[in-house]
């Protein structure tokens, strides 16, 4: 051990080859890119905290808890001074392509397989004990969009990609990754970070159909589809609604109109193997109406290692709803019916509203039968706004991404 610095036999005694050996490791993990960052103050306080003062954070309360912790990661644990930042690939994968039907190509692209968390910490974790094997005594904590850590920023500083327009980590392989973090108290020599990748282009400011990126390099999470699908716990406000187009899970429009996200095999962009992080198994088959019947066992036994359990079954139903409502297909109509019965006030009360987008003699007589038996106030309330809303002129429509002024193309 030297200058407080414990090292490995064979291992090198340079920031340098010490770099190098976990950046090997760490590869040798499954990941497919690998940067280092010295552990400093953040370069973003100043616009971190401007974001949270103009309430940009929704109601993602935690993001506002532990602000000097995120913008001073060196207090994570006692000498704390390097990260190694790592990022996972998760679409084009190889031998798989975009599925199709009513709900999984309206599931973000990430939230298909299996939980990025789980694939990724076991990955880390891996890598962490090798440090602690190689370095005894070396000090290391892993995360994986899980700690008060500004991820966006580390990975940048570490050369794995540049903070776009639309807010997302841009790299000239696309941005269809996910970061990890292992924080250290070995000295690593860091890599240099890239240039700006977006220039001119403001192609996903302009396609974001809720405006939810005002200007560039801002998200205003009150706005984003992302938000309200996933994060967002209970009804709907009425004006949410609608904008949410097709969506159930996310949204990938900014990334899919990104000019460094081509196809597989163009523009430099690389098919990655991760069998793990495909669309696989029964889930494949659920479709709209079989994610809004879901009960919570079936949600559990289905969901429960994917990112989409973050939205919770009371959530995955109420946004399958809304998204029937924004297709305004009559077929939908007996499944809305039926979710008029559900055990959840939220999911009956947005199945109503979604019952009076689509109209019709059929759903006007299913909204009249539940009116006769709900007590709830609030679903009372949705059902007779239901049945006072005339049709949408969408109600009879082919094409179920024209909602919300946004047409098919734009959803990829």
């Amino acid at each position: 051990m030297t200058d407080g610095i414990p090292r490995a036999a064979g291992s090198g005694s340079s920031p340098a080859s010490r770099a190098d050996l976990l950046r090997a490791w760490a590869h040798e993990a499954g990941f497919d890119r690998v940067g280092v960052a010295e552990v400093r103050w953040s370069d973003h306080g100043g616009p971190f905290r401007d974001w949270l003062a103009r309430g940009d954070q929704a109601g993602m309360a935690w993001l506002e808890r532990r602000v000097e912790l995120r913008l001073d990661p060196s207090r994570l644990f006692e000498g704390c001074r390097s990260v190694v930042c790592v990022a996972l690939h998760y679409w084009p994968l190889e031998g798989s392509s975009d599925p199709e039907g009513d709900l999984w190509p309206w599931v973000a692209r990430y939230a298909r397989g299996e939980d990025y968390h789980q694939v990724m910490g076991r990955q880390l974790d891996h890598l962490a004990e090798r440090v602690r094997e190689a370095f005894p005594g070396a000090n290391c904590r892993w995360y994986v969009d899980t700690g008060p850590v500004l991820e966006r920023e580390l990975a940048q500083r570490a050369g794995l990609g540049r903070i776009g327009k639309n807010t997302n980590l841009l790299h000239r392989w696309g941005s269809w990754f996910l970061l990890g973090e292992l924080f250290l108290d070995l000295e690593l020599e860091p890599d240099e970070a890239l240039a700006d990748m977006c220039g001119t282009c403001t192609r996903c400011l302009e396609a974001c159909p809720t405006g939810a990126l005002p200007e560039p390099y801002r998200l205003d999470s009150r706005r984003c589809i992302s938000y309200w699908t996933i994060e967002h716990r209970g009804p709907l406000p009425s004006e949410v609604r609608a904008s949410i187009g097709d969506w159930v899970f996310g949204c990938d429009i900014c990334q899919e109109v990104c000019p460094w996200n081509g196809l597989p095999g163009r523009d430099g962009v690389t098919a990655h193997r991760h069998p793990e992080l495909e669309l696989a198994g029964e889930r494949r088959a659920v479709d709209l109406a079989g994610l809004l019947a879901l009960d919570g066992a079936d949600h559990q036994r289905m969901f429960r290692a994917t990112a989409m359990h973050r939205a919770k079954p009371v959530g995955l139903r109420r946004n399958a709803a809304v998204a029937m409502g924004n297709r305004g297909n009559e077929r939908y109509v007996a499944p809305l019916v039926g979710a008029l019965e559900d055990e959840d006030p939220t999911v009956r009360g947005h199945a109503a509203w979604a019952l009076g987008r689509i109209g019709g003699g059929a759903a006007r007589a299913g909204l009249r039968t539940a009116l006769r038996r709900e007590v709830a106030p609030a679903v009372r309330a949705e059902l007779l706004a239901a049945l006072d809303r005339p049709p949408e002129s969408s109600a009879a429509g082919e094409d179920p991404g024209a909602v919300a002024g946004v047409s098919a193309p734009s959803f990829g």
